[in-house]
């Protein structure tokens, strides 16, 4: 794995703990199709979550929260219409997707924030 693999391993890895937290289930890590991937699939009650996660190092031009552009937001209600098609459809809730950014300073812990419906 390079180093930014790992980086963005990392940002994964502290966003699931996140979520985890804020008393989701984690249902997939990664999930790949054809047409790309989820990070995160989750259960927040009974709805299911997609979720998109960035990593950034401090200083970075761009904030992991601008991240999710429109073409970006298009592809991950398509990835999400596809996970739902594979597993079963719609849950009671609906659908959400949300996004987490990490922030990696170069001294002191990673700052994450968790926005939901962000698409």
């Amino acid at each position: 794995m390079n180093a930014r693999g790992a980086l963005g391993r990392y940002g994964e890895d502290l966003a699931v703990r996140l979520l985890a937290e804020s008393g989701m289930s984690v249902l997939e890590r990664n999930w790949r199709c054809r047409a790309g991937e989820i990070d995160i699939v989750a259960m927040d009650g009974d709805a299911l979550v997609v979720c998109e996660v960035k990593t950034r190092r401090a200083g970075a031009f761009e904030h992991p929260m601008a991240a999710v552009t429109p073409v970006k937001a298009e592809r991950l209600r398509r990835l999400a219409g596809i996970w739902l098609d594979r597993h079963g459809g719609p849950p009671p809730g609906g659908v959400r997707i949300d996004l987490v950014g990490v922030v990696l300073p170069r001294r002191g812990a990673p700052v994450a924030e968790h926005a939901r419906g962000v698409a």
